[in-house]
């Protein structure tokens, strides 16, 4: 690999970013979403096509997943700017590159990306080197969650107004935090303006998911385990609702697999589909 930065984003964030490119380059028409700019970003070897989880038909279902969780939030972005709102706020950001995908959009509003320090020191260099720049709508904002830091203290002296609702998005985060870590921070999002608005996903319950991928899915959790960064929260739908209803939060939905197959992925030649197990909670202040 060249010129690959020291510090760099970890191995789920990089995962997320070509399986992103993976549906451009091997799914069929029409596209849940276009993104080839994160793996620009990731910059990996020139055989990454080649990795196991990589695999075109073997993780179809996760690649789905991930682009259709994507779009879900990338409507709601559009739906609430058209309501007012244009503060938009990404939790464990990653390699999300809306800003960059989508300056039709990203233009009219001010985005905050909430990392690790070293993951956004890396993203401000890789953008940078790229060409694409730090526009001043674009706000990188390093939180230190293992030293302590108060992310919403750190995302207000970045310049986020607290007086105005924005749209918190958390995607592929709940399930790395505890019970009780999901519930502070729906309680910290609760706090936000009203009309504020929360899209989270989460996993569900071993249970609950197809009995034909459960095998697969005990298969994620112990790599994941084995590479430090376990699965600790499941949640069934009702309970992470209850959840955001106990943090204060005014409303609690839910949008299962099936709605978001129902949404983008009906009638597809290739039979693209979502995984079963990761769910989301849309909730207001």
């Amino acid at each position: 690999m060249d010129n690959k930065p020291t510090s760099a984003p970890d191995s789920s964030a990089v995962r997320v970013a070509l399986w992103r490119a993976m549906h451009v380059q091997v799914d069929s028409l029409p596209h849940i979403l276009e993104d080839e700019i994160g793996l620009q970003l990731a910059n990996p070897d020139s055989d990454w096509r080649q990795r196991q989880d990589m695999h075109p038909q073997g993780t179809s279902g996760y690649r789905a997943s991930i682009v259709g969780r994507a779009r879900v939030i990338e409507d709601l972005v559009i739906e609430k700017m058209n309501q007012g709102i244009n503060q938009y706020v990404i939790l464990g950001a990653g390699l999300d590159t809306f800003a960059q995908r989508r300056p039709d959009l990203a233009s009219k509003l001010q985005i905050f990306e909430i990392d690790q320090p070293e993951t956004q020191d890396w993203k401000r260099r890789r953008l940078t080197e790229l060409g694409f720049g730090i526009p001043d709508n674009l706000h990188l904002v390093p939180v230190n969650f293992e030293a302590g830091d108060s992310w919403p203290e750190k995302l207000i002296a970045s310049g986020f107004d607290v007086k105005k609702p924005a749209l918190i998005a958390s995607t592929g985060v709940s399930p790395y935090l505890s019970k009780e870590a999901n519930l502070m921070t729906l309680r910290q999002i609760a706090k936000f303006a009203p009309g504020s608005i929360l899209a989270m996903t989460f996993i569900l319950t071993l249970e609950l998911i197809d009995a034909e991928e459960r095998a697969l899915h005990q298969m994620v959790y112990e790599r994941a385990r084995a590479a430090g960064t376990p699965f600790i929260s499941f949640f069934a739908p009702s309970e992470i609702m209850e959840l955001a209803r106990e943090a204060g939060f005014k409303t609690a939905n839910h949008i299962s697999r099936d709605d978001i197959i129902q949404r983008y992925f009906t009638g597809r030649s290739d039979g693209l589909k979502p995984s079963s197990g990761e769910e989301f909670l849309v909730a207001t202040t």
